[in-house]
């Protein structure tokens, strides 16, 4: 390992070799303050399995496929349990926070290192306007007369604020973030059982689980309308990752991710499954509306108005949440950027308390395009946001499943020491997730507001291009492959 070698501020020189370690252990000179521990990286993980997709977009997939919504995130639950135990392995065999690109830089090449970097930035950008697109339309509940574009800046300055502060305070906020969505979604679950097993409330006469397969079957608008439900159950989805943004951050990394990662399959039984099944039970599918959350609206025929205010509540604070966590990730990932020498080395510098203080307040101005975009299309805002956010963040998924299809060849080769964490049913499972990405890109294209992200994908991509040729003629030395062992996935 080449010897080590910092700029002024204390963090690595691009190019020197300090930002990886042999196989393990988090490298140390990144320069951030490991102030996230155990039970806040938990909370992280499931926090990030909460959000907008969930509370607000279930209602207009509810509308399009009934109760076999279910089913739909049944499967896609199980392509993301596949792309977790991948990540878990790659972040087990080098935790760095930027870790995605890293691991596209290492194994695919530099060019998908830089690709990578930027559009995860891009995508939490792009989910930072989703999010408080999403607050702002529940803070309709109680003042509907209040613009949807002065809720949304209030919560775009708010949140930016409290980014910066310190990393063991947004660990902290998270925490309880989490805490609230994780116990907001249990009561729910245990008051809806209530009224399917007792009869009590509103809707206490009606409430059945004959609703699963009763109004209209349990493919109601038929497989064609499951399958178009698709992309909003891949966005719910979004963010699941954001763990491995955290390993640069986190006081015992080799412990912790692991134990995170482990937790997706009962994360996605209970909160989705779980959950959708018992509203789906208690209300007829027929009774939900596109642009209301389904959790609102079942507590609003149960005849608990003040229950339907409270998860309200819940809802706002969930998509305040997602937010947070996209201001925390951009600024990461413009540094590890940066410090790769494919951003402005501005980018690489870190304030008194160890936060990148100007790569999240860049991105904090640019996510103030949500308040314009709530302003000019008020009532399709959240729908145009979602698919540009669902296409940018699964592309890494896509870099994660192929970096760990090249990580697994090269240690099943011996050329790179073995994860302490491996996936399952490898590299099969990462082969079957890229396919089914595939598949639900594939019909984004028939969804006429998914198909406007396929038209700015590749103009985004175009950008990509052209500027990775710009910085590689400026310096060709930032653009090559990492030497040996990491060539390793490449060797016959």
């Amino acid at each position: 390992m080449a010897s080590e070698q910092v700029d002024d501020r204390g963090a690595p020189r691009p190019g020197s070799g300090t930002t990886k370690t042999a196989g393990g252990g988090a490298p140390p000179e990144e320069g951030y303050r490991r102030g996230l521990g155990g039970r806040q990286i938990q909370m992280i993980a499931i926090g990030g399995a909460i959000g907008t997709g969930l509370f607000l977009g279930a209602g207009k997939a509810i509308t399009k496929a009934g109760p076999s919504l279910i089913l739909a995130y049944a499967v896609a639950g199980t392509v993301i349990y596949f792309i977790m135990r991948a990540l878990g392995e790659l972040l087990m065999y080098r935790p760095v926070s930027g870790s995605f690109s890293e691991y596209a830089r290492e194994f695919l090449g530099p060019f998908f290192g830089f690709a990578t970097g930027w559009t995860y930035w891009l995508f939490w950008v792009v989910t930072g306007i989703t999010e408080v697109t999403a607050a702002a339309t529940y803070v309709q509940f109680w003042w509907p007369s209040v613009p949807q574009w002065v809720s949304a800046l209030v919560f775009t300055l708010v949140l930016y604020g409290a980014n910066l502060i310190s990393v063991k305070i947004f660990g902290e906020l998270e925490f309880w973030f989490s805490m609230i969505k994780v116990t907001a979604i249990i009561g729910m679950i245990l008051i809806g059982v209530g009224v399917l097993t007792l009869g009590f409330s509103d809707a206490g006469d009606s409430a059945s689980m004959a609703h699963l397969w009763a109004d209209g079957g349990f493919f109601p608008e038929g497989v064609g309308g499951t399958l178009m439900t698709l992309q909003i159950v891949m966005f719910s989805f979004l963010a699941v990752e954001l763990v491995g943004v955290t390993a640069g951050e986190s006081v015992n990394p080799e412990k912790a991710l692991p134990r995170a990662v482990n937790t997706v399959p009962w994360r996605i039984a209970l909160f989705y499954i779980g959950a959708l099944t018992v509203i789906l039970s208690v209300v007829s599918w027929t009774a939900f509306e596109p642009g209301t959350s389904p959790f609102v609206a079942a507590f609003g025929k149960i005849g608990l108005p003040a229950g339907a205010a409270i998860v309200n509540f819940v809802v706002l604070t969930a998509a305040l949440s997602s937010c947070n966590s996209g201001m925390y990730s951009t600024g990461r990932m413009l540094r590890d950027l940066a410090l790769n020498r494919q951003g402005p080395r501005h980018f690489t510098r870190l304030a008194g308390n160890g936060l990148p203080l100007l790569g999240t307040t860049v991105s904090a101005v640019l996510m103030t395009a949500g308040v314009w975009i709530n302003y000019q299309w008020p009532s399709k805002a959240f729908d145009y946001v979602v698919s540009f956010a669902t296409i940018s963040g699964m592309w890494a998924w896509i870099m994660i499943l192929a970096a760990h299809i090249r990580y697994r060849r090269a240690s099943d080769r011996g050329l790179l020491p073995r994860s302490s964490f491996r996936a399952p049913c490898a590299p099969y499972a990462s082969w079957l997730s890229l396919g089914f990405i595939g598949a639900v890109i594939v019909l984004m294209g028939f969804d006429p507001d998914s198909r406007v992200s396929l038209y700015g994908a590749p103009v985004w991509a175009a950008g990509l291009v052209v500027a990775y040729f710009v910085l590689k003629a400026r310096d060709p030395g930032t653009f090559v492959r990492e030497p040996a062992p990491a060539r390793g996935t490449d060797e016959p």
